[in-house]
């Protein structure tokens, strides 16, 4: 056992301490300061020897230091050699992080310091599977020059249970994983009872997993049901990306005695907003309601309230329902259903804004001058009654004048709902001069039948109503990040960073082809991003040019620390709006109040690195929200184009790979892929800076942007991938013509060794404008992971006959 020194340390140094009182009866050191000591002490120390330069005794005080050293271990922080003792990650060289799986077998280890990905052969994701937590060690540089790591130690395993279809073969049986990303399939030793059957989708319960010596064993835990039942495709993605749909027996317990209407001690101290004309106004099918809004002409401008449903004050700190809601990070809105972060009896009860009832609130209240600037706001508790609950389509209507009898029933409300859109369109001018990117995306719907199969794909308009709304939340999010950072109270933010600089420079070289140029130098913002976008607007590869930019940006994340968002071209910006559906939002309802109270910043109740930890977290969340709503879609939409086999359809290049290109079908928004061996019988040069394929011989050219029509060749559902072959002998009509300056430009320049990755600007929800470098188009194969793919334009052989 490594013994401690005789020094130790003085009682109380911790600066972390207030915190952990808070926190805890009988709060232990930090994780910092247990890191420190560590660090001062030089070599290994085991639990005793931790304990005692600590100076920790009792049993109540071991058993938690025993626990916070395992959790350490867990999320990296520490390792525990083969003698017990622990020691810093970093102290020793040795890199942890999470794996990521690719269904060929190989992996790489995605660094938790942010650091480029090390790859990880077959051999050594023989033990690992996809989203475990490991430690691994550089060996070297693969062909590729790529860092390659071997594994030293598993912290995590991520995958307790899986998803996926069960197959009986001699008596034995296996499961293949509906994750593609998870290489393995789980064998399974005895299949017992009459329920599972050949083919069926089950969930498998992992008992033993992976080694180097040996496939993961399981037993069927749940028996799902037939492969193409209805809602099948939700239930999979449910519990593929592990998301929460049941509520603790500790959170039925909390919510038990809450009732339909707010008490009315909860109502004093508040400011009464009951007299105002306050409206929601969301879509036909919402079912939650978090944020109504009022707005009154003044002399110098508008006073604009924007409610929002508070939920902090029903979702204590440590609760059950607080550690639920942090676990679930956001609701996820799949097709035919919900998965509320909240019990329904606040989601769509009390924390809900309903009309006619009495509800508590945050109210933002801003003073919006004639050219679209916040002059002055203020935040403060308060009661409201929503006097009508509004659609946007409704709203759209009677600003417009379209439906007479509709303004008539709520003529009460209409001076105030013009003076909203008169209000809006100063805002939207605001935000045009301001550079905000406006991508213009289409959105879609999928329709169900009675049966609870797909019965068609429409897209989805947005009209004044849903752009007014968009620009109050977006006001009011600004307002407050404003507040937080005027009064250095910790808070997250809703963070967006600038192109990189490969991005940056793969764009300007496709813009070059184009005789196009983004101004702004090394460093452009938001507006340079803009007003190439406008200028862009009415020629003929307009798409093509919103493609590839949309592709070069980020995606927006969470943070404790304020860079703020690009896309939105605002200094800070966090997310206010929607505490129902969104856990940052409640952390940051929570820092509001904190301020409120006149209490320091550093007794805030979230601390620094929780608040870094949040951050990942809960941006960690909202991806996985995303890909199980992507997964299911492409389900779904795979699921419809199996009976359109042979059928033809006009669709748009939507990406250029260089094993193929992807074609997104008009008016039914379904994507697929025509693969290189279905193109004329050439050798095709794939260019990533061009975004396309062009044919050696015959010199024809496949672009991001141009229109083609293709036939359906075949569909996989258990891949979610769609075939397509061509339709005719050249592609229908060129989408995206170059000038006779960038035929020139094209010549010249030297061939990249770059090649792109779709991103996202902003995030989702009514205040933030979402773009996803996919357009959310369904099934195309994700990218390697950052810095896998730098190869040379590759020179592919098409198929059909050999050409000598």
């Amino acid at each position: 056992m490594a013994k401690s020194p005789k020094k130790k340390p003085v009682p109380g140094r911790d600066p972390h301490h207030a915190r952990e009182a808070r926190k805890y009866d009988n709060p232990i050191p930090s994780r910092e300061f247990i890191m420190q000591q560590l660090a001062e002490y030089g070599t290994p120390l085991d639990m005793s020897g931790i304990a005692e330069r600590l100076e920790l005794r009792g049993e109540e005080h071991l058993e938690a230091l025993r626990r916070r050293l395992n959790a350490m271990e867990r999320d990296g922080q520490l390792l525990r050699n083969r003698r017990g003792a622990f020691c810093l990650v970093n102290a020793r060289d040795l890199i942890s992080g999470r794996v990521i799986g690719h269904p060929d077998g190989f992996g790489f280890l995605k660094p938790d310091d942010g650091k480029d990905d090390l790859f990880l052969s077959p051999r050594q994701m023989r033990q690992l599977l996809h989203g475990d937590r490991a430690v691994v060690r550089v060996v070297g540089v693969d062909r590729r020059g790529r860092k390659e790591g071997a594994v030293v130690e598993v912290l995590e395993r991520a995958n307790r249970q899986v998803v996926g279809r069960l197959y009986l073969e001699g008596g034995l049986g296996f499961v293949v994983p509906d994750n593609k990303r998870i290489h393995l399939d789980i064998v399974i030793p005895r299949v017992e009872g009459d329920a599972a059957w050949h083919g069926m989708m089950v969930v498998a319960e992992v008992v033993e997993q992976p080694t180097k010596r040996s496939q993961p064993i399981g037993r069927i835990a749940e028996v799902l049901g037939e492969h193409m039942a209805p809602g099948m495709e939700t239930d999979v993605a449910i519990r593929t990306h592990d998301i929460p749909v049941d509520w603790p027996e500790a959170v039925e317990a909390e919510i038990a005695g809450l009732g339909a209407e707010v008490p009315e001690s909860a109502k004093a101290g508040r400011v009464d907003l009951r007299q105002l004309p306050l409206v929601t106004i969301d879509g036909a099918d919402a079912r939650d309601f978090d944020d109504a809004v009022y707005c009154e002409a003044k002399p110098k401008g508008w006073r604009l309230l924007v409610c929002i449903a508070d939920v902090s004050s029903y979702v204590a700190l440590g609760s059950a329902l607080d550690a639920q809601a942090r676990l679930r990070g956001n609701s996820v809105y799949f097709p035919d259903r919900v998965v509320p972060m909240l019990p329904e009896v606040l989601s769509n009860g009390l924390c809900s804004l309903n009309p006619e009832v009495d509800r508590l609130c945050m109210c933002c209240e801003l003073y919006i001058s004639r050219d679209g600037k916040i002059t002055r706001s203020r935040f403060y508790e308060a009661v409201m009654r929503s006097q009508a609950r509004l659609t946007y389509d409704e709203v759209a209507a009677m600003l417009s004048d379209a439906d007479p009898g509709l303004s008539a029933r709520h003529a009460v409300l209409l001076p105030h709902l013009r003076q909203l859109h008169a209000l809006y369109r100063v805002l939207h001018g605001a935000r045009s001069e301001r550079g905000a990117i406006d991508f213009d995306t289409t959105e879609t719907r999928i329709q169900f039948n009675d049966e609870g199969k797909v019965d068609c794909i429409v897209p989805t308009h947005r009209n004044d109503a849903h752009r007014l709304i968009e620009e109050c939340m977006l006001a009011a999010n600004v307002a407050a990040a404003r507040m937080l950072l005027r009064n250095r109270q910790p808070a997250l933010y809703r963070i967006h960073e600038g192109p990189q600089n490969d991005k940056l420079s793969d764009l300007r070289e496709f813009l070059r082809e184009l005789g196009l140029k983004l101004p702004g130098g090394g460093k452009p913002d938001a507006k340079d991003f803009a007003d190439l976008l406008e200028s862009v607007r009415e020629r003929p590869e307009a798409h093509l040019i919103q493609t590839v930019m949309l592709r070069s940006l980020s995606q927006a994340v969470y943070s404790y620390e304020n860079i703020g968002h690009f896309g939105l071209a605002f200094p800070a910006y966090t997310h206010f709006t929607s505490p129902i559906r969104r856990y940052p939002d409640l952390v940051v309802h929570r820092a509001i109040k904190h301020r409120l109270s006149g209490a320091p910043a550093e007794e805030f109740d979230h601390s620094i690195p929780e608040l870094q930890g949040l951050g990942e977290s809960c941006s960690s969340t909202e991806r996985r929200a995303d890909e199980a709503t992507r997964d299911v879609v492409s389900w779904l939409k795979c699921e419809y184009m199996m009976d359109k086999l042979g059928e033809s359809f006009e669709g748009l290049i939507t990406s250029v790979t260089s094993f193929g290109i992807f074609v997104e079908l008009d008016e039914i928004y379904v994507d697929g892929l025509v693969h290189i061996t279905a193109l004329d019988n050439d050798y095709y040069h794939f260019d990533p800076i061009g975004h396309r394929l062009s044919g050696e011989r015959s010199g024809r050219v496949y672009r991001l942007g141009d229109a083609l029509r293709v036939k359906v060749a075949a569909v996989n559902l258990d891949d979610r991938k769609i075939d397509f072959v061509l339709d005719g002998d050249a592609p229908s009509q060129r989408r995206g013509t170059r000038s006779q300056g960038a035929e020139a430009s094209a010549g010249k320049r030297k061939k990249s060794r770059r090649s792109t990755r779709s991103g996202e600007a902003g995030g989702k929800g009514k205040a933030e404008v979402s773009a996803d470098g996919k357009g959310k188009r369904g099934a195309k194969p994700e990218p390697e992971p950052e810095a896998r793919r730098k190869g040379k334009k590759r020179r592919r052989r098409s198929g059909g006959k050999q050409a000598k």
